[in-house]
C-alpha cells in the first residue's frame, strides 16, 4: 500500500524515472523501426507504414482515453485500499478494451484496402500499405490489451513494469523485423509487413510476461480467479470510465488536427522550412517527455490522496509536480539552449536549414516549461474527476490561440510567426488552467469516487 510517512518529493522521482523513461524509449522504437523499414527495403515501404499512422493515432488515442480514466479510479481505489474496486475497475476496463480490439480486427480484416485508399495512400504503394495495415488491426485486441494494462499498472504506483514491458517489446522488435525483412533463420522474407508482425510478436511476448510476473508479485491487478470473475463490462463502471477518459482522447485528436493546421501553415514558406519544423520538433518531444511524465504522475498520486481522503495531500502534489517540471524542464531547456546546434544537427545537416531551425528552437524552447505548469494544473483537477473544463481549456488554448496566431503571425513575422504562435498558446494553456484551479477548482469539495 502507499507509504504517505515518506516524502512526497522521494515517491514522485520513484515513480517519476521509469515513466519518463518509458516515454523516451517508446518514441525511439518508432523511430528505429522507420530506419529498418526506410533503410533495408526502401523509401516505397516507409511511406506504405507512414499513411497508416492516422489510423494507428485515433486508435492509440481511444484507449489512451479509456486507459487513463480506468487509472484514475484505480488511483483513487488503491489509495482507499479497495482492492475488490481494483478488479472491477480493470475488468471492466480490460473486457471493454477487448471487445472493441475484436470489432476493429473484424473491421480491418475486410476493409484494410478500402480503408487505405481513402486516406490516399499512393497507387503504388496502396498494397503494401493494406497488408501492413490489415495486419496490425488484426492485432489490436491484444495491443489493447498490452495497452490498458501497462497503462492501468500505474494507478497502483507501479511504474517499473511497465518499463520492463516496452523494453522486452522493444528488443523482440529489434531482432524480429530485420530477421523477417531479411529472411534470418529460414524465416521467410516478408517485406514490409515485417513490421506488422514483429509489433504483434512484441506485445504478445509482453502479455505472456506480464501474466506471469505479476501473479509473482502479487500485484493487485494479477490475473487470478478475483480478476477472471471480474471479466464482464460493469456499466456504471464504464460510465464513470468513459466520463473521465473520453476529454483525455478528444483532446489528443484536436491537438493532432490542429498540428496538421500548422503544417500545412509552416509547408507554404518551402522545403526548407518544412525541414526545420521537423527538426525542431523531434528536439521540443523529448524536451516535453518530462513535463508529460510529471503531469501524469500528478495526476496518479492526486487520485490516491484523494482515494485515501487525504484531501490536504493534494496542494502538496500539485506543489511538487510545479516545482519537479521547473527543475527538470527547466534544466534540460538550459543544455538545450546552450547545445542548440548540435542538436540540430543530430537531424539535419544543411547549414541554411540548420541556423534556421535553431532560430525556431530559440523562440519556443522557454515555454515548455510554461505547457508544463498547464498540464500539471489539468492533470492534478482530472484525478478528482473535475475533466470536461480543464479539457475545454486546453482546447481553447489550441484552438483559439495556437492555430489564429499561428495564421496571423506567420503572415507578420514569417514563419517565426508560427512559434511565436506555440509561446502564446502554451502561456494561454497556463493562464486559463491555474486560474480555473485557483478561483475555482480549490473551492469545491472533493470527493472520492470510489
Amino acid at each position: 500500500m502507499i507509504d504517505f510517512s515518506r516524502p512526497l518529493w522521494q515517491r514522485f522521482l520513484v515513480f517519476l524515472l521509469p515513466l519518463m523513461l518509458s516515454n523516451i524509449l517508446q518514441s525511439l522504437s518508432g523511430t528505429i523501426n522507420s530506419v529498418y523499414i526506410g533503410q533495408m527495403i526502401g523509401t516505397h515501404a516507409l511511406a506504405a507504414i507512414s499513411t497508416f499512422f492516422p489510423v494507428m493515432f485515433l486508435l492509440i488515442s481511444f484507449v489512451i482515453g479509456l486507459a487513463s480514466g480506468a487509472s484514475i479510479l484505480i488511483g483513487q481505489a488503491w489509495g482507499a485500499r479497495n482492492l475488490k474496486k481494483i478488479k472491477e475497475v480493470t475488468g471492466t476496463t480490460l473486457t471493454v478494451g477487448f471487445l472493441m480490439g475484436c470489432v476493429i480486427a473484424l473491421f480491418g480484416g475486410f476493409f484494410a484496402r478500402d480503408m487505405m485508399a481513402l486516406l490516399g495512400a499512393p497507387a503504388e504503394v496502396l498494397d503494401m500499405s493494406a497488408s501492413y495495415g490489415r495486419i496490425i488491426l488484426l492485432g489490436m485486441p491484444g495491443f489493447f490489451i498490452f495497452l490498458i494494462v501497462t497503462s492501468m499498472l500505474r494507478g497502483v504506483g507501479d511504474t517499473v513494469t511497465p518499463l520492463f514491458s516496452l523494453v522486452l517489446s522493444i528488443l523482440v522488435g529489434l531482432v524480429v523485423t530485420p530477421a523477417l525483412i531479411q529472411g534470418w533463420f529460414g524465416l521467410p522474407r516478408l517485406g514490409v509487413d515485417s513490421a506488422a508482425v514483429a509489433f504483434i510478436a512484441g506485445f504478445m511476448l509482453v502479455l505472456v510476461f506480464l501474466f506471469f510476473w505479476l501473479r509473482f508479485k502479487k500485484s493487485p491487478m494479477a490475473p487470478d480467479a478475483a480478476l477472471l470473475g471480474a471479466l464482464k463490462v460493469d456499466f456504471k463502471l464504464l460510465g464513470m470510465i468513459l466520463k473521465l477518459g473520453i476529454p483525455a482522447g478528444i483532446a489528443m485528436i484536436v491537438a493532432s488536427l490542429s498540428g496538421l493546421v500548422i503544417v500545412g501553415i509552416v509547408n507554404r514558406f518551402g522545403v526548407e522550412a518544412t525541414a526545420a519544423y521537423g527538426a525542431v520538433n523531434q528536439v521540443l518531444s523529448y524536451i516535453q517527455f518530462p513535463a508529460m511524465s510529471i503531469s501524469i504522475a500528478a495526476s496518479i498520486f492526486a487520485a490516491q490522496a484523494i482515494g485515501a481522503r487525504r484531501f490536504d495531500e493534494v496542494e502538496r502534489v500539485t506543489r511538487t509536480a510545479l516545482l519537479m517540471n521547473l527543475i527538470i524542464t527547466g534544466g534540460l531547456v538550459l543544455l538545450a539552449y546552450v547545445g542548440s546546434e548540435y542538436l540540430i544537427r543530430a537531424f539535419i545537416t544543411d547549414n541554411a536549414v540548420v541556423e534556421v531551425a535553431e532560430r525556431l528552437l530559440h523562440i519556443v524552447l522557454w515555454s515548455c516549461i510554461i505547457s508544463g505548469w498547464g498540464t500539471t494544473f489539468s492533470a492534478v483537477m482530472r484525478a478528482s474527476g473535475d475533466v470536461w473544463i480543464p479539457m475545454v481549456l486546453s482546447l481553447a488554448a489550441i484552438l483559439c490561440v495556437e492555430v489564429p496566431a499561428a495564421l496571423i503571425l506567420s503572415n507578420i513575422y514569417g514563419l517565426d510567426g508560427v512559434w511565436i504562435g506555440y509561446t502564446m498558446s502554451f502561456s494561454a494553456l497556463l493562464l486559463l488552467q491555474a486560474t480555473y484551479y485557483y478561483v475555482v477548482w480549490r473551492k469545491k469539495k472533493i470527493t472520492a469516487l470510489v
